[in-house]
């Protein structure tokens, strides 16, 4: 990808309107509709918020929905990069409200999205990145029309046929030059013009290039009830999103009266050194499910320089680790831990180590799996200097259409 990264791109979701169209609902307005098991909004959110550039997302709300897009941004697993701002009785206002909130982030280029486009992804917005650094001052993704199309009298009888020869139907995200597009919302008000259907055509009246590049046949906008359904009904036959995270860590043992293990602590010649109370296996299982969803290690989250996790119980490590799965949409399905080591015996204490990760993950009993073996009194481990442990954990997530 040529994008430069020089540039600030920031990303303006319109989901100010009330979508009459698609019905009355106890959800809301349609952007708030429950599909593929989570809101609209949050399918849209999420193409942006999962690319690989970190961008500033603004998102244009009703002052009445802030309740329900609290609930859809809980969806989110990076919400600290969303900006809400209310909306204006028209989408044209709406965007125009962005765009100013937009101001302080001072982006080079902004993506302006459909709240209502779920469906999204990373390749289009690739596409239009790639044409807005070739120079235009806007950048449209479209699809050529496939329809033969009829005017029509007005009594509803055929008039004519319209050639479909460089006719194209409009999506989002329209991409553009941040100052440029700014400008001509502003102009648009000023001037008193409320008819506008979408941003390129405020961009093509105030003089802008806006160049096309090639849409996607599965980016529909959701309009009516019939749409969510559908939208619903392909969500919820998506393959699962199933991701399997490992970790493995080791601490160095040394003289002492026990060693903690999975949250249990075992009487014992030997302790484990640690800055915490060395539960390797915590620690393990902590790595593996903060890997399910890219959150980096423990040592990022707790780092062993900060005295504040001295002697620190490691089930607050774990626990932390759940939380940010749980935050990003993943459900904890199944956690194993393997222990190696020559003393102490685990087979004794390996039930209350299960019942004490169902504990803490809030997982069924039958979930949470401990097993030992020792190393043959091979390296470290057979020399009783350390005590290892592998652990893998099982997560999914919302699903992933096919």
């Amino acid at each position: 990808m040529q994008h430069s990264k020089a540039t600030t791109t920031a990303i303006l979701i319109v989901a100010a309107g009330r979508g009459e169209r698609a019905g009355v609902s106890v959800e809301g307005p349609k952007q708030y509709r429950m599909i593929g098991g989570k809101p609209l909004i949050a399918h849209t959110l999420q193409a942006f918020a999962t690319h690989s550039k970190t961008w500033p997302i603004v998102v244009v709300i009703h002052r009445d929905d802030e309740q329900l897009f609290e609930k859809a941004l809980a969806y989110l697993p990076d919400r600290h990069r969303v900006t809400v701002t209310h909306g204006g009785a028209t989408r044209q206002e709406s965007v125009l409200a962005g765009l100013k909130a937009l101001q302080a982030f001072h982006p080079d280029y902004v993506l302006i999205q459909d709240a209502v486009r779920p469906f999204c992804d990373a390749p289009l917005i690739d596409r239009v990145l790639q044409c807005l650094d070739t120079g235009p001052q806007g950048v449209l993704p479209a699809m050529p029309v496939t329809d033969t199309l009829k005017r029509a009298e007005t009594n509803g009888k055929v008039a004519a046929t319209v050639s479909r020869q460089g006719l194209f139907a409009a999506q989002t995200p329209q991409g553009f030059a941040f100052a440029p597009i700014l400008a001509a919302h502003e102009a648009a008000a000023a001037s008193g013009r409320t008819d506008f259907t979408d941003d390129a055509s405020i961009a093509e009246w105030a003089g802008l290039t806006v160049e096309l590049v090639e849409g996607s046949p599965d980016n529909v906008k959701l309009t009516v009830q019939r749409d969510i359904a559908m939208a619903d009904a392909k969500l919820s036959a998506a393959l699962p999103d199933v991701r399997t995270g490992n970790g493995y860590d080791v601490h160095q043992l040394e003289p002492g009266d026990g060693v903690t293990l999975c949250g249990i602590f075992i009487a014992h010649d030997q302790a484990l050194k640690g800055h915490s109370d060395a539960d390797v296996a915590l620690h393990a299982l902590t790595d593996a499910l903060l890997a399910t969803c890219g959150a980096g290690d423990i040592g990022d989250h707790f780092p062993p320089s900060d005295p504040q996790w001295r002697g620190a119980a490691s089930r607050i490590f774990l626990e932390h680790a759940a939380k940010i799965v749980r935050d990003a949409g993943g459900t904890i399905m199944n956690a194993d831990i393997s222990l190696i080591a020559e003393a102490p015996k685990i087979g004794p204490h390996r039930q209350a180590m299960r019942e004490k990760l169902s504990e803490i993950l809030g997982i069924s009993l039958d979930r949470c799996s401990v097993k030992a073996t020792t190393n043959e009194k091979i390296g470290f481990v057979g020399r009783r200097e350390g005590i290892a442990a592998i652990a893998t954990a099982t997560v999914v997530f919302a699903g992933v259409r096919p």
